[in-house]
């Protein structure tokens, strides 16, 4: 069950960061300095830089601890529907939990960016930037099934980590990277599929 719950987040990960343009880096300095804690005077926000912090907004300061990479740790191909009916349904959840769990559409807005740049720098982890590796944190993946509560609402206890946790426990299932010619060619399914993203 466990590999599952993995493969469905770096699944969702993938789909999620594929969208999401490579910024320059002037610009993505200027946004990691922002602070949001109480921005706008928002009480709902108090705490907000505790999780990443002030510097890191998208988590693109995180590293990668590799504690798994061997070959008890395999991609497993499914069909493409299969992959996109789940990341539809993380998807969803997403916007339930922001939803449900905030009420000020503000604070709605500035979660919802914070998660899906976060998610964004996984396509250069994918494409091997900065020698960053496609995979995920097993300690995060395993609280997926802490997400409800036995009666069927959404959970609202603490999971005991921060953002700087995540990556911290870090697992690499084996793929079909090639270093002379993936760069290539996973350049040219990013290109591909963020043109088609532009609307």
């Amino acid at each position: 069950m466990f590999a599952k719950f993995s493969a469905l987040f770096v699944a969702v990960a993938l789909a999620t960061g594929v969208v999401s343009a490579p910024t320059s880096r002037s610009n993505a300095i200027s946004a990691r300095s922002q602070s949001f804690d109480n921005w706008g005077g928002y009480s709902s926000l108090s705490g907000f830089d505790n999780f990443y912090g002030s510097s890191d907004f998208s988590h693109l300061h995180g590293s990668q601890t590799v504690v798994k990479q061997d070959s008890t740790l395999v991609c497993h191909s499914e069909t493409v529907t299969i992959i996109q009916q789940r990341l539809a349904v993380l998807q969803e959840m997403a916007k339930k939990i922001i939803t449900e769990q905030i009420c000020e559409v503000e604070t709605q807005t500035i979660v919802f960016q914070q998660y899906y740049s976060s998610l964004g720098s996984f396509s250069h982890d994918l494409m091997h930037y900065n020698n960053r590796q496609g995979g995920y944190d097993g300690n995060v993946v395993s609280h997926y099934g802490d997400m409800y509560n036995s009666d069927g609402s959404l959970s609202t206890y603490d999971f005991g980590f921060s953002g700087s946790d995540v990556g911290s426990n870090y697992y690499v299932p084996s793929n079909n990277w090639n270093s002379g010619s993936s760069p290539s060619s996973v350049g040219s399914a990013y290109e591909a599929a963020t043109s088609a993203s532009y609307y």
